[in-house]
């Protein structure tokens, strides 16, 4: 009997979620704060495995107004307190909503890439309640207080979970404090550069003396400084590209345009540059803050060090990299292009390793979609398809079922993919399950296994481009509730709408 209903109240839950969704899209005196997956604004969420800071639990969160109000463990219920309106989720697992900071959704200006409306509905499907949308691949690019501003307005009233935005730092506001100033006041979570080409036009690369000056803007506010670090030797060279050309469905020609030196010659000059965020030093304040790195070799090295000698300095990979090595890409399948690229076995192997010991701070999805027409999926040409993996929906499951064989704890993963994003973006009510925390709450079963093919609903607006389709992962969102709040750098969107529709369409 129990597990029928085990089977049985999702789907009950998704049917009455679907009843307030009609409700809530039909009236029009509703307003936000009135919005929720529930009927009521008092309840409690209750399961054998809730993961908090001090460990993962059995017992019950209790949510007042969308704010976690007290935690209790099963040992310390009183028997006597009759508690109402308890949602039991049993053995699956409550953990905070994941916080992806890194996501390209190229709204304005690229909507046919992706779009708000696609790419939040797909993070909502994946158990992601916040994310910060990054300041280029959408058109114009945000460097200016103009501009985020047309990316808030397209946001407006087509998002489906919380959003942030990190600013651009380019050539030509990175001598102008009182432009990025502006950009930051606007509500900008910090800023974001590239030390080679973006491929973007109106988002050119920076160098030290740009960088140098942004972290110094940025001490004032607290605020990181994100970095694409990878740096070519002479970026008037092109490695030979065109001797190779005729090879240019061999993801092995692709790998050589972008070796592992390109990362750890940016990172070099970044850690001249950190030093300046030591305590007591011009830029004590700014932290910097590596994105998606791919090698794990010299690059990683540099950073450790540069850690111990007290830099404000963190980095992140992404599943791509810990997932896929180069020697299992089958020529021609270009959904597997990214800058940085997914390099060797034996890198991949590092790199989890780095990760489980601390070395690597943090995870996010680089989502970053195009079309399949810019994918160049139909003649598989590595070197002149858009450099990209698409994978918004997928991160909880896809890092779960790979990271089993290293041994991963529910902690390890709500560290990486919550509490350390919240903090690098300046959430402090974000991340954790903890009393006076906003409950943003994901609840996913780990031991649920499931194919990702075409019978799956994705939302992600181009599903054939991401290179997750046609694998078997483990790990299920069953249903995720996260709250209306009010924060002068975020959107809010309340959505009442189940994780992963699977309780209907996949039983």
């Amino acid at each position: 009997m129990e597990a029928l209903q085990w089977r049985l109240f999702p789907l009950f839950t998704l049917l009455l979620s679907f009843l307030l969704f009609f409700f809530f899209q039909h009236s029009p005196t509703l307003n936000q704060k009135q919005c929720s997956l529930l009927p009521y604004q008092h309840y409690w969420i209750a399961s054998k495995r809730i993961v908090t800071p001090q460990g993962v639990i059995s017992g019950l969160v209790e949510v007042k107004e969308g704010k976690i109000v007290s935690i209790v463990k099963e040992e310390e219920k009183d028997g006597k307190t009759k508690l109402e309106n308890v949602i039991d989720y049993g053995d699956a697992v409550v953990m905070p909503g994941l916080i992806d900071v890194h996501a390209h959704l190229d709204d304005p200006g690229r909507s046919e890439w992706e779009g708000f409306p696609s790419g939040t509905k797909a993070a909502a499907a994946g158990g992601i309640t916040t994310l910060v949308d990054m300041p280029l691949n959408s058109f114009p690019s945000t460097v200016t207080r103009e501009t985020l501003e047309l990316k808030l307005k397209a946001a407006e009233s087509r998002i489906y979970v919380d959003v942030g935005f990190w600013g651009g730092l380019v050539p030509e506001n990175a001598f102008n404090k009182s432009a990025l100033e502006d950009l930051l006041n606007a509500g900008a979570l910090g800023l974001k550069s590239f030390m080679c080409p973006s491929g973007i036009n109106d988002f050119p690369m920076t160098n030290s003396s740009h960088i140098k000056e942004g972290l110094s803007v940025l001490a004032k506010y607290r605020s990181p400084l994100l970095v694409h670090a990878e740096k070519q030797p002479d970026p008037e060279t092109n490695l030979g590209i065109e001797d190779i050309s005729n090879d240019a469905r061999s993801y092995s020609t692709y790998l050589k345009t972008r070796p592992p030196s390109w990362e750890e010659a940016a990172i070099k000059d970044l850690v001249t540059l950190t030093k300046d965020t030591r305590i007591g030093a011009p830029a004590e304040g700014a932290h910097l803050h590596i994105v998606h790195l791919s090698d794990s070799s010299s690059s990683l090295d540099l950073i450790k060090e540069a850690k111990k000698g007290g830099d404000s300095l963190t980095v992140e990979t992404c599943p791509h990299y810990l997932a896929f090595s180069a020697e299992e890409i089958r020529d021609g399948d270009t959904r597997f292009k990214c800058s940085p690229p997914i390099r060797d076995a034996v890198n991949k192997e590092k790199l989890w390793k780095a990760l489980v010991e601390g070395d690597l701070d943090m995870l996010s999805s680089d989502h970053s979609p195009t079309t399949p027409e810019l994918k160049r999926l139909d003649d598989g040409d590595f070197l002149k398809a858009w450099g990209g993996i698409s994978c918004l929906q997928f991160l909880l499951p896809v890092t779960w079922s790979y990271d089993q064989k290293y041994g991963v704890t529910l902690e390890q993963m709500a560290l990486w993919w919550s509490e350390r994003p919240a903090k690098l973006a300046g959430q402090k009510l974000k991340g954790a399950i903890a009393i006076g925390n906003y409950a943003d709450i994901v609840v996913w079963n780990p031991d649920v296994d499931f194919d990702l093919d075409d019978s799956h609903h994705v939302y992600i607006k181009h599903p054939s481009i991401s290179a997750y389709m046609g694998t078997k992962l483990s790990g299920k969102p069953v249903v995720f509730r996260f709250s209306p709040k009010n924060n002068s750098n975020l959107i809010t969107k309340w959505l009442t709408f189940l994780a992963l529709l699977v309780s209907l369409f996949h039983p």
